[in-house]
């Protein structure tokens, strides 16, 4: 407050400036707190940041934990310092602020009920907190949408989708969430082949690619197997792999799988089914065409 203090002594020099002295120090101590805020804010995250993502923090929470933390307490961080900013401007300006925080005391059981999806965001932001039903990084399905979770806040929570469009959802609508970070996931893969070719080599040349695989493939933590036939259509026989892997890995195994079957296929000369259709003129072989 000293540099306020010779503010004030150099505008009392100044006739011309002495009325309205009190309303520049006023102005310039809101500018002061808001600085001030931006330092606290700016400086807050940094040390969250430097506390939780460091390495041996991350390693003891799982760095999937530490982010949602860390992200959590920024949260905090900003609605309190938000608060005590506002309190401090209002005191700045000269209003009375304990009989503001009186009125808002009961202002605030008037507009409760209108503010109970907030109450519910809340609620449920701690909640899903602390029941771990997801976590920064995570990929999720819920509301609707499906993403990778940025920031879990006590009021939203915020999914990043494949095309890269970010879904910021209340905490409050999230009454399902399906997580796939979560233990193994399963990849399915339908290879179709021709009714002429020799299933039996076919068989074999797919075990053999799948052997192959689980030996070459670190995202594989179980199988892939070769169930069998799983279906006949107009122009193709069905047989279905399935594999345990990774979290998330699940779409680049089955590109490799269907990569390195359609190789072998090739090189073995198996043809790749597609629809047909027999044509029969009824009027081929009658007399004059009748």
């Amino acid at each position: 407050m000293l540099l306020l203090g010779i503010l004030q002594l150099w505008l009392e020099r100044i006739p011309v400036l002495l009325p309205y002295a009190g309303v520049i120090l006023a102005l310039v101590r809101v500018v002061v707190l808001i600085l001030a805020a931006k330092i606290v804010l700016r400086v807050g995250g940094m040390v969250i940041t430097k506390v939780f993502l460091r390495e041996d923090t991350a390693r003891r929470l799982e760095m999937r934990k530490a982010k949602t933390i860390a992200a959590l307490l920024k949260s905090v961080l900003r609605y309190v310092v938000y608060f005590f900013l506002i309190i401090s401007i209002v005191d700045a300006l000269g209003a009375p602020t304990s009989s503001i925080l009186a009125s808002a005391g009961i202002v605030g059981l008037a507009v409760g009920f209108g503010a109970q999806n907030l109450v519910r965001d809340v609620l449920t932001g701690f909640f899903i907190l602390f029941e771990d039903q997801f976590g920064v990084g995570d990929f999720v399905e819920t509301f609707g949408v499906s993403g990778t979770v940025e920031e879990v806040g006590l009021r939203v929570t915020k999914l990043r989708d494949f095309s890269g469009v970010l879904h910021i959802i209340p905490n409050g609508a999230i009454d399902k969430v399906s997580n796939h970070n979560r233990g193994n996931l399963r990849a399915l893969v339908d290879v179709r082949v021709s009714y002429e070719a020799d299933v039996e080599q076919v068989r074999t040349l797919i075990e053999g690619v799948l052997a192959m695989a689980a030996v070459d493939i670190p995202e594989i933590v179980e199988g892939p197997t070769l169930l069998g036939m799983t279906d006949f259509t107009e122009s193709a026989i069905v047989l279905r792999i399935v594999a345990r892997v990774k979290p998330l890995e699940q779409w680049a195994v089955e590109r490799e799988l269907r990569r390195r079957i359609k190789l072998v296929f090739d090189r073995e000369g198996i043809e790749t089914p597609y629809p047909r259709r027999i044509m029969v003129n009824e009027t081929e072989g009658r007399p004059n065409g009748k």
